[in-house]
């Protein structure tokens, strides 16, 4: 219990010390302010989920098709990350893939106000960046963006790009 309550205030402070420093050079934070922000943490994350991916496969066998790698990511990878499994994959086996998760655990310390559903997207770009990274060094370049309607439920969409 002690390390997800660690691992939580550390992602807090991560994104806190992210947009204040940005706002602090600049004064006040517009787009492209915030755009920024997003990127420094999700490129965080990016290098974070391929470090953990390498680790989580080493014994592993290959996969045999991007379902399975996405069903891996499902069970395996996200239990291992965020302390439960995704609770439903969706796809329309054409490189889209929803991951739907209802209790998100980075989410689950925010109330549950408007004006705090308003600021879930800064607290999801370290995790999309988790998760591009982990899927990247399994092969899968992708775009991985999240959207929040209820708090702390989030779906995270996944897109493979082809090439």
């Amino acid at each position: 219990m002690a390390d997800e309550s660690l691992f939580d205030f550390l992602h807090m402070e991560i994104v806190s010390h992210i947009y204040k420093e940005q706002q602090s050079s600049k004064g006040e934070m517009d787009n492209k302010d915030r755009a920024v922000c997003v990127s420094v943490l999700e490129s965080m994350g990016f290098r974070v989920g391929q470090g953990l991916i390498e680790r989580l496969t080493r014994d592993s066998p290959s996969f045999k098709d991007e379902l399975d790698v996405m069903k891996f990511v499902c069970k395996e990878f996200w239990t291992k990350v965020f302390r439960r499994q995704v609770d439903n994959l969706r796809t329309n086996h054409q490189g889209t893939y929803v991951l739907q998760d209802n209790k998100f655990s980075l989410l689950t310390q925010l109330s549950s106000g408007k004006q705090y559903l308003d600021q879930a997207p800064k607290y999801l770009a370290f995790s999309c960046g988790v998760v591009r990274g982990a899927l990247s060094n399994l092969g899968m370049d992708s775009v991985v963006t999240a959207e929040v309607s209820v708090m702390p439920s989030c779906k995270f969409q996944v897109v493979v790009q082809k090439l």
